[in-house]
């Protein structure tokens, strides 16, 4: 069975289990889930400045859906986003999609699937954005609108590439404090979507693998190491505006950002089996306080022009943490949002397939994530324990406005 089909195979499985979780509450309480719904749920608000899931705080689960475009008429595609929005407000609320009627009409499907009704909002945020094969859409005509950060990202070191886990026309994230709603949310949306868009690809995610905010602590990626230590925090206004939101280009884009997500699979069988040190000098981190190598605290600098009593770097030349470091890359920066996923056994090794859903937000993919990954695919030393095996780029527009929909000014 090849890797694709098994991987559908397996989220397959995996919703058909959360639908069942959630049927009996559906059949039976409120008619209104907001009846059921009890206060500080955790509701995160859609509109905004800036669209949410970026720099808001990132909760533990992750459903992330890439699609194709079946349309080369700009009106379905502007209506389909229009309903999206519409759908994204209801459900980032708590709410059921659509209206009581459309609900509880014997005699047809109900607008909304079912499986998130009396479930709380759970910080749901869902983020929309739009890959550079859209904008070569003759039939759209949106090619005068496409920003110049916006193409495909080249070959890059360290690329073991699945086509079909990679690329696509639009993209969503959802995250949540619970599997079920992020699921129930990309579901619903691939309905309404359904005959305007065909899912390409999509992605579970566990665990976050960063914060964003300097109330969350440090999380701990699948090696068991900490992860995302020195990335922006929301409260840096100086540095948001300096590396993650666009200030350039089109109307559409003022105020969005860049998405970059790689698909990245761990080999934990070989790195369950290294020492603890060479995991903490491939890492250039302590594996429990999470500190640089030669130092006490998770966040103290990086410590790397000290030697040791041997004369060699304290932090490898080739560590993770040394080759990622703005210091190391002209001050370059990127405000990370990963997830840990695990999606069954690769038959063909007998190992598990399992790894980091890396996502990443910037103001220029090239002079960001391009420059990092030619420096990091070529050099670093956890190139031994990874494989790149998805990876895509989209455009994440500004943030809406009460009563209008995701990037209504690109089709003004």
């Amino acid at each position: 069975m090849s890797l694709s089909r098994r991987r559908l195979l397996t989220s397959a499985g995996i919703g058909a289990a959360g639908i069942g979780l959630g049927a009996g509450g559906y059949l039976v309480g409120h008619n209104d889930a907001d009846a059921a719904e009890p206060e500080g749920t955790g509701r995160v608000a859609f509109d905004g400045e800036h669209q949410a899931g970026i720099s808001t705080p990132v909760p533990n689960r992750l459903h992330f859906a890439s699609f194709d475009l079946e349309t080369e008429s700009r009106d379905e595609l502007r209506e389909m986003l229009e309903k999206w929005t519409v759908a994204a407000r209801e459900m980032t609320e708590g709410k059921m999609i659509g209206d009581y009627a459309g609900n509880h009409d014997e005699l047809a499907p109900p607008e909304d699937t079912g499986e998130a009704f009396e479930l709380p909002a759970s910080n749901l945020t869902i983020t929309f954005g739009f890959g550079p094969a859209i904008f070569d859409r003759p039939g759209l005509g949106l090619s005068s609108k496409r920003p110049a950060a916006l193409k495909p990202l080249p070959p890059l070191p360290g690329d073991e590439l699945i086509p079909l886990e990679s690329d696509g026309d639009i993209c969503v994230q959802a995250c949540a404090d619970d599997p079920q709603v992020v699921f129930h949310a990309i579901r619903n949306l691939a309905r309404i979507g359904r005959g305007t868009v065909t899912m390409r690809w999509s992605q579970l995610g566990f665990g976050r693998t960063s914060t964003t905010s300097r109330e969350e602590t440090t999380p701990r990626n699948l090696f068991g190491m900490k992860d995302g230590t020195a990335n922006i925090k929301a409260e840096d206004g100086e540095a948001m505006d300096k590396y993650v939101w666009v200030d350039e280009g089109p109307a559409w884009m003022k105020g969005g950002s860049y998405l970059v997500s790689r698909r990245i699979r761990m080999v934990l069988e070989v790195w369950d089996r290294s020492s603890l040190q060479d995991q903490e000098e491939t890492i250039g981190r302590s594996k429990y306080s999470g500190a640089p190598l030669g130092e006490e605290n998770e966040f103290d600098p990086l410590p790397l022009e000290e030697k040791g009593l041997d004369g060699k770097p304290v932090i490898p030349a080739n560590a993770h943490v040394r080759l990622a470091s703005a210091t190391e890359n002209s001050g370059v920066r990127i405000l990370r949002r990963g997830y840990s996923f695990t999606d069954g056994v690769d038959q063909s090794l007998g190992e598990l397939e399992a790894g980091l859903f890396f996502i990443a937000f910037q103001k220029d993919p090239e002079k960001q994530f391009v420059a990092l990954q030619e420096k990091l695919g070529v050099h670093d030393a956890l190139n031994e324990y990874i494989h790149h095996v998805g990876s895509a780029l989209f455009a994440v527009p500004a943030g809406t406005k009460p009563g209008g929909y995701v990037a209504e000014s690109l089709f003004s």
